[in-house]
């Protein structure tokens, strides 16, 4: 509602301050922050209660503001104590010291519709100690407790006032509750001696006394889309005389797009909720049918309701199934929606304070008609959560988990690249359901209430956590995720230089993109592993992979070439449009001389291969940059993959990896035989001279063998001896020559210019 706009202004026991959000660690705890010069001119100490009046009188326990917010004008309070007080972020309430009570008796009852739950007194006590309330309050079953994201200072404080509220913890979730009756009535604090009853079924609320369901707090990872909505939306709903005194239109339509469960839809619901404006949602197919005329009708009906309950906002879900581009579709229905829909929006009538918000996951499909200024003026991305936007929906989704004091959510937020907030949302829930399994034995389902004693040891713990992030996966990555290899630097025996190389070029760019940004280099697009068979390339790439904790994308040709012409493109563009998105990420290409010969030198049509190297090269090194993405290639043959791919830019590592010396095969064999039960007359340095010459994957083998001779003897063995060994090496021979090791040598000094005299004088075989 329309507020003053006197900034700061004070009239002896009250003042005026301006609403702004508050910080994820405070939302429904029912406190409010703002300057100490402000608690003062009102005399009221800190966790003092504050009677707050905007469209209704509500309260709250003063809290000092963050040192950023020190001097402003500003009152920092959750979504549910602005529905309280029945005002929005950027209107001013008048604030003043409360007269309150000590609560005798509180009666709550869930908002819910079809919710039936039961707590004791003694439990509701527990979470809602030292609240203050009034009837008619919306309270939340989130409570204070130790936090590893809180400062210190601020932390201890907020331990001091509730430091008996550790324990409890209301089921394992958010619930959100009204107060029903309290006496005495006004403004009531609870106390240990007031008595809590819970109504068990949610009461009928009037329209005018709902609560929102979604607000701005319950969307995380977001807050650059949140000002930009609020921005275009809020504004000319709010205060359409801004626009009129400055002679221009405000926005008709606001675009977004972005990946699957990044927040589109939650993110229309909470401006219609915090806007306070009349609502229509919009499903895309439920307004198409099948007798001429009727689709384009529903639509018209739809904006005429929404310009006599203006101000009003319609939501348009999957817009790109009601109005795909006109010139791609057969039908003639999806021609004529997408007309009503551009004359309705930018059309002779003028509709005023209506605005139309439009989503999808595939703003490509959409009629170009509709993506010009006047129609959807502004485009909003909601792209995949960075590591800060993580670890606030990790806060949104654990507000009412009993945590365990081992969960560090800033770790867990570092450790879940790519993940979306429904990803997020869905490995909270997961590990919560691992919780209840522990306990679910001590469980009688036939009991009417669970025990106190059995709900106090519901404890979310982070190997919960642990274990469901092996279940849970980027639903970016799911079409093509490969589970990222469990094997480290302890499982590649040897091979140190090369190590040092991969942690560099791939390992240093991933973990600390920062240090690379402050000396003003870029990171390496790509790098190559080339080098005889078996020593251990691919290899290599697992453990990279595994010590980065990157999202790991390994490309396959038989995932990548079809007979279709132009799907090989399609899906190496679909590979690296999902790499940008779960960023980092590494994308391993396997056999890359498979993928990426030399063009010019296959025969036939269709020449398949060179429209992947032509499509590599525009994704490694085109107009759309690699961020956070590394290219790891393996091959055996790099003199026959096209030049122009291992050029600086694009491969700018190219890393030979050996034939082991004789201290990387000693490593081999003690990576091999970890496991193995050996003999004491097994001499592992008469081996090493025994395998001069062997790869890594023949002391693999060599090792394997030994095993099964040992059996072969005697299926009850319990060890390996020497001789098993010697016989498994006569068997296995070594793979490459002393020729074979020149050829790589001589590669690796002059790799480019060979390929280029190759490329000036191609050898067609």
């Amino acid at each position: 509602m329309p507020m003053s706009v006197e900034k700061g202004n004070s009239n002896g026991d009250s003042v005026k301050l301006k609403v702004a959000e508050a910080s994820q660690e405070d939302v429904g705890k029912g406190i409010v922050r703002l300057d100490p010069t402000y608690r003062d001119k009102l005399e009221v100490g800190e966790y003092g209660v504050l009677e707050i009046e905007g469209g209704r009188v509500t309260s709250a326990l003063a809290i000092n503001t963050d040192p950023s917010d020190a001097g402003l004008d500003i009152i920092r309070m959750d979504g549910l104590i602005r529905a309280n007080a029945k005002i929005s972020i950027g209107d001013y309430v008048e604030v003043r010291k409360a007269e309150w009570k000590e609560a005798i008796n509180v009666t709550l009852a869930p908002v819910s519709k079809g919710m039936h739950i039961s707590a004791s007194s003694n439990i509701l006590a527990s979470v809602f100690r030292n609240r203050t309330v009034s009837k008619g309050d919306f309270i939340s079953t989130t409570h204070f407790r130790r936090s590893k994201e809180k400062q210190p200072a601020r932390g201890m404080m907020l331990e001091d006032m509730f430091s008996d509220l550790f324990d409890y913890s209301f089921g394992l979730g958010e619930i959100k509750m009204q107060v029903t009756a309290t006496n005495p009535k006004g403004i009531v604090k609870i106390t240990d001696m007031t008595e809590l009853q819970l109504l068990p079924e949610a009461v009928e609320l009037p329209p005018e006394q709902s609560i929102p369901t979604v607000m701005y707090e319950d969307l995380g990872g977001i807050k650059p889309a949140i000002s930009k909505v609020r921005e275009m939306i809020e504004l000319p709903l709010k205060h359409p005389e801004l626009f009129d005194r400055l002679g221009i239109e405000p926005p008709r339509g606001v675009l977004l797009h972005g990946p699957p469960g990044t927040g589109k839809t939650m993110l229309a619901r909470a401006v219609a909720n915090e806007s306070d404006a009349y609502f229509i949602s919009v499903n895309g197919p439920e307004i198409m049918s099948k007798y001429y005329g009727e689709s384009e009708h529903q639509i018209r009906e739809i904006f005429d309701e929404a310009e006599q309950n203006a101000p009003a906002i319609i939501f348009l879900d999957e817009i790109d199934s009601i109005a795909p581009k006109r010139a791609e579709v057969t039908g003639e229905v999806e021609r004529r929606v997408v007309s009503q829909l551009l004359s309705l929006m930018d059309g002779l009538k003028e509709r005023k304070n209506v605005i139309v918000i439009g989503a999808t996951n595939r703003p490509e499909a959409l009629d170009m008609a509709l993506r010009r200024p006047g129609r959807f003026d502004r485009e909003i991305v909601l792209h995949v959560p960075d590591q800060d936007g993580r670890l606030e929906i990790f806060q949104i989704h654990t507000r009412g988990m009993p945590l365990a004091d081992d969960v560090d959510l800033n770790t867990l937020a570092g450790t879940t690249y790519g993940f979306v907030g429904a990803d997020i949302a869905a490995l909270c829930r997961e590990a919560a359901m691992g919780s209840l399994r522990r306990i679910l034995p001590q469980i009688n389902l036939e009991e009417e209430h669970i025990p106190e004693d059995i709900l106090e040891k519901l404890s979310v713990t982070a190997e919960d956590f642990k274990l469901a992030q092996k279940d849970v996966e980027p639903s970016a990555m799911r079409e093509i995720m490969i589970e990222t290899p469990n094997v480290g630097w302890n499982d590649v025996g040897g091979l140190e230089g090369v190590k040092e190389l991969l942690k560099e070029a791939v390992e240093w760019p991933l973990k600390n993109p920062e240090s690379f940004q402050r000396i003003g280099v870029e990171a390496p697009k790509g790098v190559l592993l080339y080098g005889p068979p078996g020593t251990g390339k691919t290899m290599l790439a697992k453990a990279i992979a595994h010590e980065s904790n990157a999202n790991f994308i390994a490309a396959k040709g038989s995932d990548l070439l079809s007979k279709w012409y132009g799907e090989s493109e399609k899906h190496i563009s679909e590979m690296f449009s999902r790499a940008r998105q779960v960023s980092p990420s590494i994308v391993f290409l396997d056999e890359l001389d498979a993928l990426a010969p030399i063009r010019g030198s296959a025969m036939g049509e269709p020449q398949v291969t060179e429209r992947i190297v032509n499509q590599l090269l525009s994704e490694l090194d085109g107009l759309e940059e690699l961020h956070g993405v590394v290219i790891i290639g393996a091959t055996n043959r790099p003199d026959i993959i096209d030049p122009a791919l291992i050029r600086p830019g694009r491969f700018d590592e190219l890393i030979l990896v050996p034939v082991p010396d004789l201290p990387t095969r000693r490593k081999i064999f003690e990576v091999h035989t970890r496991k193995m039960s050996l003999a004491d007359d097994v001499n592992i340095e008469e081996l090493l001279v025994s395998t001069d010459k062997y790869t890594g994957a023949d002391i693999a083998a060599v090792c394997k063998k030994a095993g099964r001779f040992a059996l072969r003897e005697d299926l009850l063995a319990k060890e390996v001896s020497q001789k098993h060994f010697l016989k498994a090496i006569d068997e296995t021979g070594a793979s490459v020559t002393s020729d074979t090791m020149k050829y790589y040598e001589d590669l690796k000094g002059d790799l480019k210019t060979k390929r280029s005299r190759e490329i000036e004088s191609p050898v067609y075989a």
